[in-house]
């Protein structure tokens, strides 16, 4: 990729994901706070990240944990004023740390002004700014798209007699981007955060931000949400994100993820090849998909080849073509460990840096989520009250509409639920796990006084010492451009208990060996050993003949 693609500041950076009201509170109030954010600054910088991905801090009335915004221009009182925010950028600055803010422009809050606007009347000079449809005759939905939220799409309002559509809750109203009213509103917010020194965005669904203008019917009903054949990657969408960098991000050096769900390979290098003008990178989620139906709320077994097949084919089709973002988990996954590793108190730390091994050592840009570098778990909820979320409680309805019981809910949702990575950052063993002096608005994980920032930073073979050493090899002068810009080769395509891959740059060959497992494995690996690099167990073998691979063990060589 050197040699065709002209490096860029954030390929080999790290990326490091906060959901803010989780992270640390600094007022006592029970909600983390920007401040909070500001006091961990050093603890970030120390992990190796350069930079930080910021859920959302714009004012909301929190219907989806900030996903609802009512001022792009200002800062939600619960997590701090503007003053605040500056502060953020200038003191992430000192410490060579970009924030990439959360920009979520899909929809916004029915609480937003121009929302309260265009709901107001029929004639309204912002009513074309959201999408308004007239009943079919029979009175009901003008199409049969769903929500991810609620089963419908359309929400219909009293007052104008007609309906918006809302793919997510039924308080975020889709904008109307075939507006250019609206398109010119959203490049004066971008340039806005900019100016003030941030260093990016991630794009919250922006795949999504191109509606056809028949609103047909959906015909597919048996993968994700209905309706997304004919909303999520058209191309009225690729022609909008190149005017947003036509407009402004072409003005700027900048990073850009593109939150993206249902996209292909193609998709990928559509939205993420340099020559096109769009986005630096995109989250895909056919990985995610892996071990559920997400249309059914339905768990399926786990399969390490069709994981295998799934993150190669990306890593072969974007190479030289785009650019991937590596991820197990974020703030609408359930933690790693818990999902892909063992989280039993044998294996849980052994198996959490396996997993990371995995990614971080893979060509693109890993994005850690906060407390994935702690190992933290999943939580044990018993029933739906202990629920935060909106999806939550929507796949909670569904399973019970499908006829399953509610133990088979609780059961899901204690696997998937978004809950379990919105559950307050574990930083020591004291009261509420150091996060709050007060309540905490979600009840912290049971296991916070053994699983914290304080036991890690001081244990030399934690996860987080571990995930540092991660971090610190795709930077070093060495190792970095083989692990940034090398070649994938994927071994052993088959094996349904071993990822192994080699990197391949100039003279540098790496070979990473996991075992996904949790017992003990024989395998033999073509080449020698030039150097050990890293492991997360002690022992350190002198041949791939023979090669004994323990419970989740993970292994990194340079190779000849």
């Amino acid at each position: 990729m050197a040699e065709t693609i002209t490096k860029k500041w954030w390929h080999n950076c790290v990326v490091y994901q906060i959901y803010p009201r989780s992270f640390k509170d600094s007022n006592g109030d029970g909600i983390g706070d920007i401040q909070g954010i500001i006091s961990k600054l050093d603890y970030i910088q120390s992990l190796g990240v350069n930079v930080i991905w910021l859920s959302p801090v714009n004012q909301s009335p929190m219907d989806d944990n900030g996903y609802d915004i009512s001022d792009y221009y200002n800062i939600a009182p619960e997590f701090g004023s503007m003053d605040d925010m500056e502060l953020l950028i200038t003191e992430s600055n000192k410490r060579n740390i970009k924030i990439l803010m959360d920009l979520v422009i899909n929809h916004t809050s029915d609480e937003h002004p121009w929302f309260i606007e265009s709901k107001s009347s029929v004639n309204n000079p912002k009513r074309d700014w959201y999408i308004w449809k007239e009943p079919k005759p029979d009175g009901s939905e003008p199409n049969n798209w769903e929500s991810f939220f609620t089963p419908k799409a359309w929400e219909f309002d009293d007052l104008t007699q007609q309906f918006y559509l809302h793919l997510f809750s039924k308080k975020q109203p889709d904008l109307n981007w075939a507006n250019p009213e609206v398109r010119e509103a959203i490049h004066a917010v971008l340039h806005f955060w900019l100016k003030k020194g941030i260093g990016g965005f991630r794009m919250d669904v922006i795949n999504m931000i191109g509606k056809p203008d028949d609103f047909p019917d959906a015909t597919i009903f048996d993968e994700g949400v209905s309706g997304w054949e004919h909303w999520a990657n058209n191309l009225l969408c690729h022609q909008y994100l190149r005017e947003i960098n036509d407009k402004v991000l072409s003005h700027y050096d900048v990073m850009t993820v593109a939150e993206t769900p249902f996209t292909s390979t193609l998709d990928g290098r559509y939205y993420s090849h340099p020559a096109r003008n769009e986005v630096s990178m995109i989250f895909h989620f056919e990985h995610m998909s892996i071990d559920r139906e997400e249309h059914n709320a339905v768990r399926k077994p786990f399969d390490l080849r069709e994981y295998k097949e799934i993150m190669s084919r990306w890593q072969k089709d974007l190479y030289q073509k785009g650019w991937n973002s590596l991820y197990w988990s974020n703030h609408d996954q359930p933690r790693t460990v818990s999902r892909f590793g063992c989280d039993n108190e044998q294996y849980r730390t052994i198996s959490a840096k396996m997993l990371g091994t995995i990614t971080h050592m893979m060509s693109g840009t890993p994005y850690v989520y906060q407390g994935e570098e702690l190992g933290m778990t999943n939580k044990v909820f018993t029933d739906i009250e202990q629920f935060n979320d909106l999806m939550a409680k929507f796949h909670y309805q569904k399973i019970l509409a499908s006829g399953r019981s509610e133990k088979q809910a609780i059961d899901f949702l204690n696997y998937f639920s978004r809950d379990h990575a919105r559950l307050p950052m574990q930083w020591d063993n004291t009261a509420n796990g150091g996060f709050t002096t007060g309540k905490p608005w979600l009840a912290l994980n049971n296991n916070f006084a053994t699983v914290n920032v304080q036991a890690e930073i001081n244990n030399k073979d934690s996860i987080f010492n571990y995930y540092q050493r991660l971090i610190t090899l795709r930077k070093s002068n060495k190792y970095g451009e083989v692990i940034t810009y090398g070649d994938y080769q994927a071994l052993d395509v088959n094996d349904a208990e071993v990822f192994a891959y080699r990197r391949c740059y100039h003279e540098y060959t790496l070979l990473i060996i996991c075992n996904f497992s949790d017992h003990t494995l024989q395998r033999n690996y073509a080449g020698e050993i030039k150097e050990f690099i890293l492991g997360n167990y002690a022992n350190v073998p002198t041949c791939l003949e023979d090669l004994t691979l323990k419970p989740y063990q993970a292994f990194i060589f340079e190779i000849r």
